[in-house]
């Protein structure tokens, strides 16, 4: 049979999926065999692009099953009537799990330590009806994340088996090395790595962008995988939009397609792309001069405001849906992940056992 682990994060966007690719890439890399499956989600399988995306990078060809859809007809249906028969989803997967040639089988948990409490499938409740040991993954901003870890251990017991503080920002690294990981390890808690926030996995792509925004690309249709990190709005005069923009780099420019005079000054900065709001005619002058700079420029029927929160509803998501991101997670763990605890923790000590055997 087939080993396991649960990973679980202590709120929503904490990293999970990062952690899963990061971890399986190691595995596969080491010749040990991986599955990947998301037992609770908010829509179909085929139809969810972070399940989708990890199948892909990991080039599996079967899943475990989804025991429950967490969407709003789910939900009302469970409010209204009896529960889903949560015993028959977990023995389902189980046999998933049992039939599986994988060595270690990753099983992506809720988002939150409380979603998916009121079908009795919590991350909690889903450990102990698996049996299954969790890796709990931790966005950590300051030492209050501490709060959230003691809970989490407090609910998962001795199904903990790690913890992953995660995006953890520069300022941060030696308190969260120096004292938060003893503080946690001296209660029971094992810190199996801290990573650093790297500017890769808080950018987005040119090209969500146009899909976030329904843009039009007026030039360097190219140009698509340059990586945004920043946002800034030109609505100011050229002199003081020229120190703002100087202290922003690999940006994007939100102004308005009027604005030529904010547009020149933009590209003369690290600007990764224009997106121009009024559906305005481009002025030639800087069509040539960005594709010059190979920057693209974008159209949008969207006033500023508007253009602005749609963005940030990007940017508070930050899907991994870029091979570079991938390249930059791999790294990131490899340099601050203790794979060999977490393999012992699993009884994993030897990742190519089945593969030195066959």
């Amino acid at each position: 049979m087939s080993k396991f682990l649960l990973i679980g994060s202590t709120e929503p966007c904490s990293g999970k999926s990062s952690a899963i690719l990061g971890l399986a890439k190691h595995l596969q890399q080491q010749g040990a065999k991986v599955a990947y499956g998301k037992p609770l989600g908010t829509g179909d399988r085929e139809m969810d692009p972070d399940v989708r995306f990890i199948a892909e990078t990991l080039r599996l060809s079967q899943m475990p099953p989804m025991l429950l859809q967490l969407d709003e007809a789910a939900l009302l249906a469970h409010l209204r009537q009896s529960p889903p028969d949560s015993a028959r989803s977990v023995a389902s997967l189980l046999e998933f799990v049992k039939a599986s040639p994988a060595d270690l089988v990753l099983l992506e948990g809720p988002a939150g330590l409380y979603e998916g409490e009121v079908f009795g499938l919590s991350l909690a409740k889903m450990a102990q009806a698996l049996n299954a040991p969790v890796l709990l993954v931790s966005r950590y901003r300051s030492p209050s994340a501490v709060d959230a870890l003691l809970f989490a251990h407090r609910q998962l017991g001795s199904h903990l088996c790690g913890v992953l503080l995660n995006d953890v920002p520069p300022d941060q690294m030696g308190p969260a090395q120096v004292v938060v990981r003893p503080f946690l390890e001296a209660r029971g808690i094992p810190v199996l790595g801290i990573l650093p926030s790297h500017r890769i996995l808080r950018s987005v792509s040119v090209g969500k962008l146009v899909r976030q925004l329904e843009a039009e690309v007026l030039c360097c249709p190219d140009r698509m995988d340059l990586m945004v990190e920043n946002i800034a709005v030109g609505a100011m005069n050229v002199n003081a939009a020229l120190k703002y923009f100087r202290n922003l780099e690999h940006k994007a420019v939100i102004t308005g397609g009027d604005r030529t005079d904010i547009q020149l000054a933009a590209l003369e900065t690290s600007t990764l792309c224009l997106i121009l709001t009024g559906k305005l005619p481009l002025d030639p002058r800087v069509r040539s001069r960005a594709e010059e700079l190979e920057v693209p420029i974008l159209s949008v029927d969207l006033d500023t405001f508007t253009t602005i929160n749609r963005i940030e509803r990007l940017f508070g998501q930050i899907p991994l849906h870029e091979e570079v991101k991938v390249r930059c997670i791999q790294e990131l763990m490899s340099a601050n992940f203790d794979f060999s605890r977490l393999y012992a923790r699993l009884g994993l000590t030897q990742p190519l056992a089945s593969v030195s055997g066959a």
